[in-house]
């Protein structure tokens, strides 16, 4: 398994909001990565609490984080998780860090109850419990 933490948008949103977990968060941010479908999940909820998109790229920014663009490989993953995971109403979102995580062999932070309940082949760790 690799080093690296692959972060969920809610991961990520638990941070920023210093909400429950984000001390795990941040001790994981020097090797986190998050796929671009996840961070655009990110700006959109900052977007739409009032959030001006200058102050999102400055907080976004400071963090440094590992970008990783979305695969063809990876969507393809994405459409083939939606069966083994529609019971949990899993989104295009969480199956997109799922994807990403399988690809690089990593653990998966997330704050989403049914997205650590999916056992699709990687660890996912809800930083709450």
């Amino acid at each position: 398994m690799s080093n690296s933490i692959v972060l969920d948008a809610s991961a990520l949103l638990c941070l920023l909001n210093d909400e429950p977990g984000a001390d795990r968060v941040a001790t994981v941010l020097t090797r986190s990565v998050i796929g671009t479908v996840n961070f655009g999940e990110v700006v959109s909820k900052l977007r739409e609490r009032g959030v001006p998109l200058d102050e999102i790229r400055e907080a976004l920014g400071g963090l440094h984080l590992d970008v990783r663009p979305l695969t063809t490989s990876q969507a393809m993953t994405i459409g083939d998780l939606r069966p083994a995971t529609r019971s949990l109403g899993l989104s295009f979102g969480d199956r997109a860090c799922l994807a990403l995580a399988l690809e690089l062999g990593s653990e998966a932070y997330t704050t989403d109850a049914a997205l650590a309940q999916a056992e699709v082949g990687s660890t996912v760790t809800n930083v709450r419990q």
